[in-house]
């Protein structure tokens, strides 16, 4: 018959096993993956000043942050500017903003440029000017425009990227140095240049994209010599 061995188990109380456990319990501390956290203690361990360090970190390193401030729109004539006596109009901050959501838009929509339809949406997505009142008064929308811009210029590659600021069009740049123009033949030098101006620049450039949306949408002569006549005259403010 075989022989049966018995081997007797250590005692947990004993050296040998307290020993064990003491350099199971280091390994798991020591290893920085095998840190656990009991659910009860998650929110004084997420309140901790390292914690914040951490999440701080991450989010600098992953998630960068750009903004670009404008004091002014571009132009094509630079050398026009200062050249004479007469003083050079500023660009409102309305106008400024409805140019920077223009760029956004041509981004939204993936094109690689910013366009006069751009221009108009940015117009239309600032909203709170005397154009953008203007042409919701007349039933001419974001969405409305958004719609015909993708009727006329068509949709976009879905997995194109466009730069983060879409350069602007040679109509584009037109429409910026019509409005500055216009303002300096208006003979009021301490107005400022409005979203009024940028909408009437985008109508007076009869072939591009911009004109073609807002006729579509019922913008007209009558209505382009109506808003001008109520944004126009020493004072004005645009909005």
């Amino acid at each position: 018959m075989a022989a049966i061995c018995f081997t007797k188990l250590p005692n947990p109380s004993s050296t040998t096993a307290q020993q064990a456990l003491n350099r199971q319990r280091h390994h798991h501390i020591t290893q920085p993956n095998s840190l656990i956290v009991p659910p009860h203690s998650l929110n004084s361990f997420t309140s901790l000043p390292f914690s914040r360090k951490i999440l701080t970190t991450r989010l600098s390193t992953h998630l960068p942050i750009s903004a670009t401030v404008l004091s002014s729109l571009p132009t094509a004539k630079p050398e026009r500017l200062g050249s004479s006596g007469e003083k050079v109009p500023k660009w409102s901050w309305k106008a400024i903003k409805a140019f920077t959501m223009a760029e956004l838009e041509a981004r939204k929509l993936k094109f690689a440029t910013t366009g006069t339809e751009a221009l108009l949406l940015g117009i239309l997505i600032e909203g709170t000017s005397v154009a953008a009142k203007y042409l919701w008064a007349n039933g001419i929308t974001v969405f409305k425009a958004r719609e015909e811009t993708i009727k006329v210029l068509g949709k976009a590659d879905m997995y194109y990227f466009p730069p983060e600021r879409p350069p602007l069009t040679d109509d584009a740049q037109k429409v910026l140095d019509w409005a500055l123009d216009h303002k300096l033949k208006s003979g009021d030098s301490g107005g400022e240049v409005t979203t009024s101006d940028l909408l009437l620049g985008i109508w007076s450039e009869v072939e591009c994209p911009g004109h073609k949306i807002l006729a579509v949408l019922g913008f007209n002569d009558e209505k382009a010599k109506e808003l001008e006549a109520s944004s126009s005259g020493p004072g004005f403010i645009d909005g």
